[in-house]
């Protein structure tokens, strides 16, 4: 079985609208891409100094990494997530696939 993930990098769309931004992010749109198959989990991560993007981590696990970004890519272009104006759009959040090569662990 692949495993693989996705890296979401957005922002709000104005910084009064951080508060409303993050809760739609974690209360709406991060349970619907889990909802979707080959989703597993997710991370999210803000910027120490205030400055620069949240960065949603999607960790994939399925036999087609590939296909399962493409199926969710398609489920968005579909409308199937409930967007918020909270985030910006322009420009848009930017968004990587990567597929696991190598998987390490320190020695305790």
């Amino acid at each position: 079985m692949a495993r693989g993930m996705l890296i979401v990098e957005s922002r709000p769309s104005s910084e009064d609208r951080r508060d409303e931004f993050d809760e739609w992010y974690v209360e709406v749109h991060m349970p619907e891409v889990l909802a979707l198959d080959g989703f597993v989990s997710a991370r999210r991560f803000r910027p120490l100094d205030g400055d620069g993007p949240y960065v949603s981590v999607y960790d994939m696990e399925g036999d087609d990494i590939g296909a399962i970004a493409k199926s969710m890519f398609a489920h968005a272009r579909n409308g199937g997530f409930q967007m918020s104006d909270a985030m910006q759009f322009d420009p848009p959040p930017a968004m990587r696939v990567m597929e696991l090569t190598t998987d390490l662990a320190r020695a305790v």
